[in-house]
This record gives C-alpha cells, sequence and structure tokens, in this order.
C-alpha cells in the first residue's frame, strides 16, 4: 500500500518513468485529447461524466508527488484570465513559471515527443488545460 493521497497505477507508472523536462496534459473536457497531443504519449481518462473529475482535483493529487518547474495554460483570445486558471496559480508555488499560450500555440506544445502523459478530465469550464513540466528533485532529497 501506498503512502500517497494518489494511487492511480497507470498515472503513478507514467510519472515515475519520466524525467525532468517531461510534459504532463491536464486536459479538460473540451480539448481533443485524442487527436491534439503527441500520439505516443500515455493518456489516462478520468472523464467520468461531466464535471467528474476535475483538472484542479487532479492537480490536487499530483502536487504533493511531482516537482512542478513550469505551468503552461491555453489562454482565451481575449487575453482574460478564466477563473479556472486563476484556481490552478492558488495550488502551485507561487514561484512556478507561468506561460500563457495562445490556443493553437498550446496544442502545438502537447505534440512535443516530451509528453509522457495526458489525463482526461470530465472538467467542463473553458481554458481548464494545463501543460505541467516535471522539474528535478533536489540534490538531497
Amino acid at each position: 500500500m501506498l503512502r500517497t493521497g494518489l494511487i492511480h497505477p497507470q498515472i503513478l507508472e507514467s510519472l515515475a518513468s519520466a524525467g525532468h523536462g517531461s510534459l504532463v496534459l491536464i486536459s479538460d473536457g473540451n480539448y481533443p485529447s485524442l487527436t491534439a497531443p503527441h500520439a505516443n504519449a500515455r493518456r489516462v481518462y478520468l472523464n467520468l461524466c461531466p464535471g467528474t473529475v476535475s483538472v484542479t482535483e487532479i492537480l490536487a493529487a499530483l502536487v504533493p508527488v511531482l516537482p512542478i518547474e513550469r505551468v503552461a495554460f491555453m489562454q482565451p483570445d481575449d487575453g482574460s484570465v478564466p477563473p479556472v486558471q486563476s484556481e490552478v496559480m492558488g495550488m502551485i508555488d507561487p514561484a512556478t513559471p507561468v506561460a500563457h499560450l495562445a490556443r493553437f500555440d498550446f496544442y502545438a506544445a502537447t505534440q512535443s515527443t516530451d509528453l509522457a502523459l495526458v489525463i482526461v478530465s470530465g472538467d467542463q469550464r473553458w481554458w481548464a488545460n494545463l501543460l505541467l513540466t516535471i522539474g528535478a528533485l533536489p540534490e538531497d532529497k
């Protein structure tokens, strides 16, 4: 048995196999998760029904076990910051660099061969897509 709140076997395997600089996409329910991200990335479907499981619930499970080096959001065309993105910002270390990418730039970023994992949520909030870059653990950990 594990001593972590994250117990999903495929997610744990993917994270353990990924390394510094690997990418993790947490997609909302509107994202074309089968066709847009790199074809070799593992997909884990947590979209049980509309609204469940949310992007922020998934992130809450990842934050304690994953060193996050960078977060990228899909930016609305009008440049606004959607409430879900503000919520995410409150969940991560304030020192974490954040990028806001236009829709098609975000799609292009998920085409990277460094994309290790796509976690598909049932989140119905628009612009709730996150691209996480995995950081490195400190030498003493």
